[in-house]
């Protein structure tokens, strides 16, 4: 069934770049519902809202539009489109971080009091802090700490964005020294 359905694309495709305008709608009526299974495939595995799919599936195909001349008509069409949905949905993810949706009412329960313990992680964490060098202390209370991206700490800080990634390194390579101890 996918070798037919490659080779389907693969024609339609053909007649799009030929210039045919009905065969380039056929082709993205056709592959839009299979790219939006593959997206929300992904963004699951990666934990993500399959919120986002729709907007990233737009990307993909803005994508194969913009590049579909880049397409060898001698291949076959489904993994040069596959790769570059596999691309799309990497950057999207990348550009969205590290984040886990939980809702509240699930971790109520579990949450700390408003009395609670003394938060001594958040001590010993300045008292390293305050043994980097200025930069790289910014830097790193900037993005390990405050979460910021490189780019906004780049921005936020006044540095380029090479040097705020040779300062994070630095900075968290003195501090995983100073943590292990003698």
């Amino acid at each position: 069934m996918r070798v037919d359905r490659d080779s389907e694309w693969s024609a339609l495709l053909r007649a799009a770049n030929a210039g045919d305008a009905p065969a380039y709608r056929r082709f993205l009526q056709q592959l839009a519902p299979v790219l939006r299974s593959f997206v929300r495939r992904m963004l699951v595995r990666a934990v993500a809202p399959e919120a986002d799919a729709e907007d990233i599936v737009q990307e993909i195909l803005l994508a194969i539009h913009t590049k579909r001349d880049t397409w060898i008509e001698s291949a076959p069409v489904a993994p040069w489109v596959f790769t570059i949905a596999r691309h799309k949905t990497i950057d999207a993810l990348r550009r969205r971080g590290r984040r886990i949706n939980v809702p509240i009412d699930d971790v109520a329960e579990s949450l700390a009091s408003e009395e609670g313990e003394p938060n001594l992680l958040g001590l010993f964490l300045d008292r390293y802090l305050e043994t980097l060098p200025n930069v790289q202390r910014k830097v790193v209370e900037a993005i390990a700490v405050g979460g910021n991206s490189i780019a906004e700490a780049a921005d936020t800080l006044a540095m380029s964005r090479g040097a705020v990634r040779v300062a994070l390194h630095r900075g968290l390579a003195a501090l995983a020294a100073r943590t292990k101890g003698p």
